[in-house]
C-alpha cells in the first residue's frame, strides 16, 4: 500500500457533523464536518493515551476524544486539555496529523502523505462530471480481495471473454484473440484501446440506444491512474458511451473499497439509474466471484512471477508503476508494522511533518527509498 496519493474515504452525503472512523491504508482515521460544512480527515489515535477520537463527538468545530476530553481542530493541533483546565493552553505537542481533504464527484477525498500541494499527484479526473448530455451513478463495493489484483484485473484485456458473458464469448469463437492494444501513456498510469467482439445487450432499453442488436465489435478503452484508480471507457456503438471511474480505496492489504462512478450520455432520466446500477453489479460481482479465487492473495511484485502475454501489457506496466512509486520511499512496510501493531501506534506522515518537529505518534514504516536503476533491476529479477 503507497501513500502519498489521494484516496476515497466517503461519499459526501454520508460525511455529517459528527465523528466518522474510516479505515484506509490499514490505519484507521477520523472524518467530521465542521459548523462551516468543511470536511476534516486526521490520524485516529489520540497523542495522550490513545484513545479513539473517532469514538468522540464534535464540539465547537472539533473532534473530542472520547477518553478524556481533548479537544483537537481541522489541522490535527489539540485546543483543550480539561485535565489542565479549561482554559489552559495545551502543549505545542499535543497534535496528530491532519491530510488535506477536497471533495469532488460526490466523494470526500483525501491525500494520505506528506508532500506539499505542488508535488501532488493529481485525482483521476472525469471530464464528462457536470456536463449536458451526461447522467452519473455511484456506486460502493467492499471484497476481500488486494487492490492491486483488482486493477490488474481492470487492465486485463483477456479476461472478458470468460468471466463477462456480457463482454465475450466465453471461447466460443475458434477466430477468438485480443486485438492490438493501442497504448497510452499519461503521467500517472499506462492504458490502452483496442476493439472487441461482444454480444448484444441484454437489456432491451440499452440495447435499443445502442441501435446495435447484432453480435458486433466495440471499442473499449481502460488504464489505472496512480496504485488504485482505474478508468474505463465503453462504446457499444458510435452513439452510447459509458463512462466508468474506479476509485480503491486499499483498507487494508486484503480489503478493498471500490467507490465506482458511471457517466452515461443515454437514458438520461434518473428513472433509469437503477437499471445501469444493476448492470453494473452483475459484472463487478462476477469479477469480485473470480478475484476471491485467486492464489496467492496478493499480487506478486515483480512480473518473473507471472508469465505474461502481449495482452498483459498494462499489467506488466503497472507493475513497473509501482516499482517506481516504490523506489521513491512511498511503499509502506507492512511486515515491519503487522510486527509492532500491539505495542506501537503508527500514523501516515501528513505534510505538517514537513513543517513541525516533536510528534507523539511514529510515522507508519515505509520501504526505503531506492534508485530507479535498483528498481528497474528488482523488477526484472
Amino acid at each position: 500500500m503507497f501513500i502519498n496519493f489521494w484516496y476515497p474515504a466517503v461519499e459526501s452525503r454520508k460525511l455529517e457533523d459528527k465523528p466518522l472512523k474510516k479505515r484506509m491504508l490499514g490505519q484507521d482515521f477520523v472524518l467530521w464536518r465542521d459548523e462551516d460544512g468543511q470536511a476534516h480527515c486526521l490520524s485516529n489515535t489520540c497523542c495522550h493515551r490513545g484513545g479513539s477520537l473517532g469514538d468522540g463527538v464534535v464540539e465547537d468545530s472539533c473532534v473530542q476524544c472520547p477518553y478524556h476530553g481533548w479537544r483537537f481542530n481541522g489541522d490535527g493541533q489539540c485546543v483543550r486539555v480539561p485535565s489542565i483546565g479549561m482554559k489552559a493552553r495545551p502543549p505545542g505537542r499535543a497534535r496528530v496529523d491532519s491530510y488535506p481533504v477536497t471533495e469532488r464527484y460526490g466523494l470526500v477525498f483525501c491525500f494520505l502523505g506528506d508532500l506539499d500541494d505542488s508535488e501532488r499527484p493529481p485525482i483521476l479526473e472525469i471530464p464528462e462530471w457536470g456536463q449536458e448530455g451526461w447522467q452519473p451513478t455511484l456506486q460502493y463495493f467492499e471484497w476481500e480481495v488486494e487492490y492491486r489484483r483488482a486493477v490488474e484485473n481492470g487492465i486485463d484485456p483477456a479476461h472478458n471473454e470468460f468471466v463477462h458473458d456480457t463482454h465475450g464469448m466465453k471461447g466460443e469463437d475458434e477466430n477468438y484473440r485480443v486485438s492490438d492494444l493501442d497504448i497510452r501513456e499519461t503521467d500517472w498510469g499506462t492504458g490502452f484501446y483496442n476493439e472487441v467482439y461482444a454480444p448484444p445487450l441484454p437489456e432491451r432499453r440499452m440495447r435499443e440506444s445502442s441501435k446495435v442488436t447484432e453480435n458486433s465489435t466495440i471499442t473499449v478503452g481502460t488504464g489505472h491512474h496512480g496504485p488504485a484508480s482505474v478508468w474505463t471507457h465503453i462504446n457499444p456503438s458510435p452513439v452510447m458511451k459509458i463512462y466508468q471511474y474506479l476509485y480503491r480505496v486499499p483498507i487494508d492489504e486484503v480489503l478493498t473499497g471500490l467507490y465506482m462512478v458511471t457517466m452515461r450520455n443515454f437514458m438520461q432520466d434518473e428513472a433509469h439509474d437503477e437499471t445501469i446500477m444493476k448492470r453494473n453489479e452483475y459484472v463487478a460481482f462476477q469479477d469480485r466471484d473470480i478475484l476471491l479465487l485467486l492464489h496467492p492473495k496478493l499480487a506478486p511484485r515483480t512480473s518473473a512471477k507471472d508469465m505474461l502475454m502481449p495482452s498483459d501489457y498494462a499489467v506488466g506496466r503497472y507493475r513497473q508503476w509501482l516499482a517506481e512509486w516504490e523506489a521513491r520511499g512511498w511503499l509502506i512496510d507492512t511486515e515491519k508494522v503487522r510486527k509492532a501493531d500491539r505495542h506501537t501506534a503508527f500514523a501516515i506522515p501528513s505534510p505538517g511533518r514537513r513543517v513541525k518537529k516533536g510528534w507523539v505518534i511514529d510515522p507508519i514504516p515505509l520501504v526505503p527509498a531506492k534508485s530507479a536503476d535498483a528498481a528497474k533491476s528488482e523488477q526484472a529479477a
